[in-house]
């Protein structure tokens, strides 16, 4: 019956991961939508741990290829954009799984809170990595047309993905905690 329960709730989060990345590509500041996924790749990892937190973030990656999402970087380089957005989610998943999992005996609050704020670091930075090694003929062109000229680094912080990584981590780091508290309160009752 555990594992039932275990199964049917992996099920229910990968399910939501992808109708909310499907929603959030109606969702823009700037280039990219707004990964609202990355709230039940955090609540899902802590209660059904880092392995499901690594399908969570696989299942992000697979989405976000599928929705067209990734369309801009497909065109530059397939496999570059499939190795990137592939495993900048999972990693994604998998880290937060692992820190919640080193942090969820001390302070389970402390736990989901460092889980909810590593989630969509890893998730940008590789992001990040994956335009470096991937796509920095495209980049140095978004650049210039931008007006950064060369500054590419700066580009990369500013016009790529600033506002939606302060978006992602604001509301990681404030629906996680809260989501996954009413999701145990509930349990109890």
């Amino acid at each position: 019956m555990k594992n039932t329960k275990k199964l049917v709730g992996i099920a229910l989060f990968t399910a939501i991961v992808v109708v909310l990345q499907f929603l959030g590509t109606f969702i823009r500041f700037g280039p990219f939508a707004i990964s609202l996924v990355l709230v039940p790749i955090v609540v899902g990892t802590a209660l059904y741990g880092y392995k499901a937190g690594a399908l969570f973030g696989l299942v992000f990656g697979i989405t976000v290829l599928v929705s067209g999402d990734a369309s801009m970087f497909l065109a530059v380089n397939p496999f570059g954009t499939v190795v990137t957005v592939l495993l900048k989610g999972t990693c994604a998943g998998l880290c937060a799984g692992l820190i919640y999992k080193a942090f969820e005996k001390k302070n389970k609050y402390l736990a989901v809170v460092s889980s909810a704020v590593v989630c969509p670091i890893v998730n940008t930075g590789l992001f990040l990595v994956g335009c470096s090694v991937f796509f920095m003929d495209k980049i140095r062109e978004m650049a210039e047309a931008a007006g950064f000229g060369s500054d590419v680094g700066r580009f990369m912080i500013v016009g790529l993905v600033s506002l939606n990584f302060v978006f992602e981590l604001a509301v990681n780091a404030i629906l996680s905690p809260v989501i996954l508290r009413l999701i145990n309160l509930g349990k109890k009752s």
